[in-house]
């Protein structure tokens, strides 16, 4: 593209003139926004604002560093080349996460649909991926967190990741639809079907429907009342891919399951994509009509079990390491096997002690974390027993479970024991003599024995006291 000494003094007119500049991010973001479609555009892009300018080069800010490696990954060079042809004076676009008191990002009602171009830029522009748009009051913005890379994957969850993925890169596959996800609170149904809508999304030339049954329900009734049924059902059956969150939530609201039922089949009969989440399996929704459930057992159903120690221990690592505070590997330990029934609880649990971490300024340790966190750890508090003592050693030193009654004195199995004996004392009302006999119907003079020794090497070995002191926390708080 040539430029001329009149294009180059227009072009620096136009920087020096901040209103000019805002007109021209404006174009950008029409355009932007009718390339990739309004779906896209309001899950990705609407959070740019527009940052200072220095020489050829003009910065973007995003609120967040993921959201900034996001864009700057899937849109980094079209946003390049958009600025160019705007102001062929600038030469590159920096993003940078924004900071308190930097602009604001353009309110997408601001944006218009088209912006006009020039015939330079109409040649040079790609051809644009057209998306059938969606009413926004009909759908739920999708959350740019919950993404295929930052979701962690381990036993309990492998097979619904395997299905969300397939259904991302290949949606209305024989056999995946309906792709019906269920499991309990907090393990990650959310979070893989935000996945499969941004996936799709980015993929381009596809439409995407994302809400809670609940709030299906309401825009059902909303339509009823303001009689314009025709309008909400030519709407959700028009998109290429529906996916409803909480099916439950439908138990016991007849007039919306049999919407809902209809509208399923039409979108499944015309080849369309349809993911639904629940807290229990079809066969066990008892309150959903039967031909309701079959049709959603008709696809493919995919469980989402409890999470193992490891899978939180890896949710904990990839948490804290996105957060680029430091904590330490036994103060997640603690918090993987305090906390078990529910993600979401985990990662809050997490949040709040790097929020203290960084507010206070104080290193996250194991004491910080039984203050910053006492309210969570009370409501799992429950009765230390020696059977629980004996486990949680066991499971530490990677030792069986019978090791602790047998007659085995080898080292790696007889400090174990010690330990389980030394925490029994220490953490149960239960006299030396109850102790020894869970222990193989030990001696009490070998608990006393047991007890005084870990006493001494936890003077004389730091990393040893560090084991024991992590074992008492996770029995006792």
């Amino acid at each position: 593209m040539t430029i001329g000494v009149d294009d180059d003094e227009s072009a620096f007119s136009r920087l020096e003139d901040g209103k000019g500049l805002e007109e021209s991010w404006l174009r950008i973001c029409a355009r932007l926004k009718g390339e990739v479609g309004e779906v896209e555009y309001r899950t990705w892009l609407t959070k740019i604002a527009l940052g200072p300018i220095d020489g050829d080069e003009i910065t973007l800010l995003l609120p967040t560093r993921f959201l900034r490696d996001w864009v700057r990954s899937q849109y980094g060079d079209r946003l390049s080349e958009l600025w160019n042809q705007e102001i062929p004076s600038i030469r590159r676009v920096e993003l940078q996460v924004a900071r308190a008191g930097d602009p604001a990002p353009i309110p997408l009602e601001n944006v218009p649909s088209t912006a006009a171009a020039t015939p330079a830029q109409e040649e040079a522009t790609p051809a644009a991926r057209t998306a059938p748009e969606v009413r926004s009051d009909l759908v739920t913005a999708l959350d740019s967190r919950f993404t295929f890379d930052t979701f962690v994957v381990g036993k309990p969850n492998e097979f619904a990741y395997a299905c969300a993925r397939r259904v991302a890169e290949k949606p209305s596959s024989v056999g995946f639809n309906p792709l019906f996800l269920y499991g309990g609170v907090g393990l990650g149904k959310t979070h893989l079907m935000h996945a499969i809508g941004a996936e799709l999304i980015q993929s381009g030339n596809v439409s995407v429907a994302y809400m809670s049954a609940e709030k299906f329900m309401y825009r059902f009734i909303a339509a009823i009342r303001s009689q314009s049924t025709i309008e909400f059902k030519e709407q959700l059956r028009s998109v290429d891919v529906l996916m409803i969150d909480d099916l439950q939530f439908l138990i016991g609201k007849d007039n919306t399951q049999e919407e809902f039922f209809h509208t399923f089949n039409a979108l499944v009969d015309a080849g369309r994509q349809i993911v639904v989440s629940a807290d229990k399996s079809p066969s066990d929704l008892s309150g959903l009509e039967d031909r309701l459930r079959t049709r959603l057992g008709c696809g493919m159903v995919a469980d989402i079990h409890a999470t193992t120690f490891e899978l939180r221990i890896s949710i904990l690592e990839s948490k804290a390491a996105a957060s680029g505070v430091v904590v330490p590997g036994k103060v997640l330990e603690f918090l993987a096997h305090k906390i078990t029934s529910n993600v979401r609880e985990l990662e809050g649990a997490l949040n709040r002690l790097i929020a203290h971490a960084n507010l206070f300024g104080r290193p996250v340790t194991l004491e910080a974390t039984q203050e910053v966190l006492h309210d969570i750890l009370k409501a799992h508090d429950r009765r230390v027993t020696i059977e629980e003592i004996q486990k949680k050693v066991a499971e530490h030193w990677n030792i069986r479970l019978t090791d602790m009654s047998s007659a085995r004195r080898a080292r790696n199995v007889a400090r174990p024991r010690q330990v389980a004996m030394y925490l029994a004392k220490q953490l149960t009302s239960r006299s030396l003599p109850e102790i020894g006999r869970k222990f193989g119907n030990r001696d009490h003079t070998t608990v006393m024995h047991a007890v005084n020794r870990v006493t001494e090497l936890m003077g004389l070995d730091a990393a040893f006291a560090e084991d024991v002191e992590l074992l008492r926390r996770m029995l006792e708080s």
